[in-house]
């Protein structure tokens, strides 16, 4: 079999632009010379030069913007959902139908970040793209049909492209369980907060390496499935214990003492029903009581690998870009 043949840089339309994976696969792809332009409703990506983005304002809620916004476009990146697990059933599918119409009307592939929501636990322990989707949760059951929206569109010439990975962390802080439990960007590591069952394994994905995945699946998208899912290994936490440890190990080395701590989820149970964030974590929490692992043979037959950072590297990257580290030296 011949390698894939790469396609020319073009322009791309990032929703979601803010957002942990959606900075930063803008961040690679102004890197790789792509021509990247954003809506927003209040343009500013940290550690990004706006100047370097054409900004467009406003909402992935107005299909007429996103329809403007796509003009002349390539690739649209669809890294939006509502912050907070807040109002998934009003928005999450009007913003995939407004991406599904613009990327029809302009001829651009469609770049999603997929969820293990979609899966339910009879397909665990380790999970191909191939596997059938029965969801125990309302956001489980929006993602699947959001998913299916994008494969019945691909039998009308929408291109799609979902790469799917665990959990996010990485040098941003976003809405994610790695800084938005086990550690508080900004402050030095004192107490880390572990959410898993011990000796149950959990999947983490890096979000350089998994905005490097989705570049390298953009420069030979001609040669995919007009509906192609990807699924990334990314960093395997074999027993539930290994990313708090190394997180404290590496807290350690910089002259700080942090503590290891289980996650209060008989405290989440209790304020659930009076809070919308936290009742919809709390209907998540079989995510970590039983081990979910991404089956990546499909990712390593078309690319030849999968762009992997070493463990400890990611990490102390990870708590150095938010704050919770001194900055390396020059």
């Amino acid at each position: 079999m011949s390698p894939p043949t790469a396609m020319p840089r073009g322009r791309a339309l990032v929703l979601g632009a803010r957002g942990g994976i959606g900075s930063e696969i803008t961040r690679q792809l102004l890197q790789a010379g792509w021509r990247v332009r954003v809506l927003c409703r209040s343009p500013s990506i940290a550690g990004t030069d706006a100047s370097e983005i054409d900004w467009r304002q406003g909402d992935a809620l107005r299909a007429n913007d996103v329809l403007q916004a796509a003009q002349d476009c390539d690739v649209i990146v669809h890294a939006v959902n509502p912050p907070g697990y807040r109002r998934w059933q009003a928005q999450v599918l009007p913003m995939i139908d407004h991406t599904i119409a613009a990327a029809r009307a302009v001829g651009a592939t469609i770049l999603l970040p997929g969820t293990v929501y979609n899966f339910g636990p009879e397909t665990f322990p380790l999970v191909a793209e191939h596997a059938a989707q029965h969801p125990r949760t309302s956001f489980g059951s929006i993602r699947r049909e959001l998913e299916d929206r994008l494969e019945a569109a691909a039998a009308q010439g929408v291109r799609s492209i979902v790469v799917r990975c665990g959990d996010f962390f990485g040098p941003q802080a976003g809405n994610n369980w790695f800084s938005q439990a086990l550690i508080k960007p900004g402050r030095s590591v004192r107490t880390i907060l572990s959410p898993g069952t011990p000796g149950i394994g959990h999947s983490w994905a890096y979000l350089p390496d998994v905005a490097a995945t989705m570049m390298a699946l953009l420069r030979v998208r001609a040669e995919l499935p007009a509906h192609a899912r990807f699924h990334m290994k990314g960093h395997w936490d074999p027993d539930g214990r290994h990313m708090t440890e190394t997180i404290r190990r590496i807290a350690m080395q910089h002259g700080q003492t942090a503590r290891v701590r289980r996650f209060p989820w008989w405290l989440l149970g209790l304020l659930a029903p009076f809070h919308e964030t936290l009742r919809n974590t709390w209907r998540m929490r079989y995510l970590w009581r039983q081990p979910l692992q991404l089956d990546n043979q499909r990712l390593c037959q078309t690319l030849g690998q999968e762009p992997h950072t070493a463990w400890d590297l990611a990490v102390e990257t990870s708590l150095r870009g938010q704050g919770c580290l001194p900055l390396a030296s020059a």
